[in-house]
């Protein structure tokens, strides 16, 4: 997986943009693909690490049963990838089955089958996907969106904005239905002339808010207040980007920590990051679909 789809924080909640959205990431590392920009590259996680990745995967979903007081939402941002992964796939069809939960996601490469969301509730389970160009066929990947499409369930598309890769992402827009948000991230280290810029923006128009880091040191930020980051042993965090802890899932100190906070880092450069700083207002611009990243209203027009 792509490190763009990883590294930070949070979700507000997919259907009602209330309640608390949770970011849930565990001990898993481990992908079936080597993109030459993730550090997780083709990863083997051994047997133990699986076990401990499916038991808190386990205990974090019978918590979710549970805590049905709250209005809840769940992004799962593996490491690595989740869906190849028997416990993952039987996680997103449990909770979305659930009346208190809103949304359940998933960020996947989609090389799994996705037949098994036939089993889902497609108001509430929803994949955030990315294509990676010389892991997967485009053939083969519009296959599965193909049959997402038949399934009704929601998704996004993603690409890393590399130069390399602009062919192949005019050739998925084209493809994809337009109801489908193609969206792009800014690649690691890469920096855009305006015509670059300008290549990317006719496939996605939010790709600006990518191209550039934000700052964040000290502006408000829905982080800690109504998303939150956990790991799987329930430590809870404001995002990923922060590491100080602020309670425990299993604990219920969770519940006192929740509060309007400030950022302390000095900028926010990834999608799950910034869109919760709330000078941005981009939770307006992804209300309904702010887990599974598909703007509101989309397609334009």
């Amino acid at each position: 997986m792509s490190t763009a789809d990883r590294c930070g924080g949070g979700s507000g909640s997919g259907a009602s943009g209330s309640g608390l959205a949770i970011l849930y990431r565990g001990p898993l590392a481990s992908c079936n693909y080597d993109c030459p920009y993730c550090p997780f590259a083709k990863r083997r996680d051994p047997p133990d690490v699986l076990a401990a990745d499916r038991a808190a995967l386990e205990r974090f979903t019978g918590w979710v049963t549970a805590t049905a007081d709250v209005r809840l939402s769940v992004l799962f941002t593996p490491w690595g990838e989740g869906l190849t992964r028997r416990w993952y796939r039987e996680a997103m069809v449990a909770l979305s089955h659930l009346p208190h939960v809103d949304r359940v996601v998933i960020q996947t490469n989609l090389a799994a089958r996705v037949d098994w969301l036939a089993d889902a509730d497609p108001a509430r389970a929803a994949l955030w996907t990315t294509y990676h160009p010389g892991q997967v066929t485009r053939e083969r990947f519009l296959a599965r969106c193909a049959r997402l499409v038949e399934l009704g369930v929601r998704f996004s598309v993603g690409v890393v904005g590399l130069p390399e890769h602009l062919d192949e992402a005019r050739a998925l827009r084209a493809t994809l239905p337009p109801h489908v948000y193609l969206w792009v991230n800014a690649a690691d280290g890469h920096r855009y002339d305006a015509a670059q810029e300008a290549a990317w923006t006719a496939l996605d128009p939010l790709f600006g808010y990518s191209v550039r880091p934000h700052l964040s040191l000290d502006r408000p930020c829905h982080a800690g207040e109504t998303a939150i980051s956990v790991r799987g042993d329930g430590t809870v965090r404001r995002c990923h980007f922060v590491d100080e802890p602020i309670g425990n899932l299993y604990d219920g100190s969770w519940r006192a920590a929740l509060r309007p906070r400030t950022c302390v880092n000095g900028a926010c450069d990834c999608h799950i990051g910034y869109v919760h700083l709330k000078p941005l207002g981009l939770r307006d611009v992804f209300a309904g679909g702010l887990l599974e990243r598909i703007p509101a209203g989309w397609p334009p027009g």
